[in-house]
């Protein structure tokens, strides 16, 4: 029998649809793991190529022109930010939001045959053997955008085939990751982060829409805590100088403390465990820091 598994031994995955979903949706998190000795990587499947210059300052003809090499500049400094070891591109491109004529794109992510992005990504899984993975929900109710939806349903079955010895045996040898969560943005943090600026006297971004969007808080089963790390998150947005405005009151609204105060966690959703553990938790690792499986390695 194997001995438990420590911090240096430990490999997360995540999966991201476009440069900058990477600072937005678990950043602190990331960091928080890479702090303990985790080895973290990040898949990003497109190259954000039709996402909109939002930060007035760059909205220039030559960054409009380059738009695709900077947000892979862009998201190259957010990924050293917030430490991961590896940004693998899996080379889609990005679809645009619904109903655009970037939807009717032949290299769109959308437009992309299942088998073939699953399989891209199970060779990836296969080489960077993660013991949990992360990916986004089943619901995407509250922004229902084609490249965000295509990542789930490729998602899951590669969390699944990759560790099918018979599965395409040519993307290298099988490997069974342990734990898959869906990342959400709880209506409980919305709601702490809409009180903590209407405590502080200060306008909150968080419109009606925002609060009473769809929630997903019923099936959060995983509660992270990143207060130590919150800071990274702001850092990491600001890396994506096209994509984020750095004046938005939505990002940096609050200043890291107040934030702190107000909701200092993340919240996950366990889709998929090949370990024993117990809800709720505060840990992705729980049940493989404690376990001994053939295997890690």
């Amino acid at each position: 029998m194997l001995a438990p598994m420590t911090g240096d031994r430990l490999r997360l995955l995540c999966i991201h649809a476009h440069p900058d979903d990477e600072a937005s949706k678990g950043a602190p998190t990331v960091a928080r793991y890479v702090s303990e000795g985790v080895r973290c990587s990040l898949v990003c499947c497109t190259g954000g190529e039709e996402g909109d210059v939002l930060n007035p300052e760059m909205d220039t003809e030559e960054v409009r022109r380059r738009l695709p090499e900077i947000r892979l500049e862009e998201l190259e400094r957010s990924a050293s930010i917030i430490g991961y070891s590896e940004v693998v591109m899996l080379g889609y491109r990005d679809s645009g939001m619904p109903g655009s004529d970037a939807n009717r794109h032949p290299d769109a992510f959308v437009n992309v045959p299942l088998e073939e992005a699953v399989a891209r990504l199970v060779g990836e899984i296969r080489r960077i053997r993660p013991h949990v993975v992360i990916t986004y929900a089943d619901d995407q109710s509250a922004y229902p955008h084609p490249d965000h939806i295509k990542v789930h349903e490729v998602s899951v079955p590669a969390f699944d085939l990759a560790g099918d010895d018979e599965w395409r045996p040519e993307l290298g040898p099988a490997w069974r990751p342990l734990k898959l969560y869906y990342t959400v943005w709880s209506r409980q943090r919305i709601r702490a982060m809409h009180d903590k600026f209407m405590e502080l006297g200060l306008t909150s971004p968080f419109s009606d829409e925002w609060l009473n969007r769809p929630s997903l808080d019923h099936r959060v089963t995983t509660r992270v805590y990143v207060g130590d790390f919150l800071e990274v998150r702001y850092r990491a947005l600001r890396a994506h100088a096209t994509q984020v405005d750095p004046n938005s009151a939505f990002w940096f609204g609050l200043p890291p403390e107040a934030a702190r105060d107000a909701y200092p966690y993340e919240d996950y959703i366990l889709a998929k465990s090949l370990v024993e553990t117990h809800v709720p938790e505060d840990d992705l690792f729980e049940g493989i820091r404690v376990g001994s499986w053939d295997q890690i390695v």
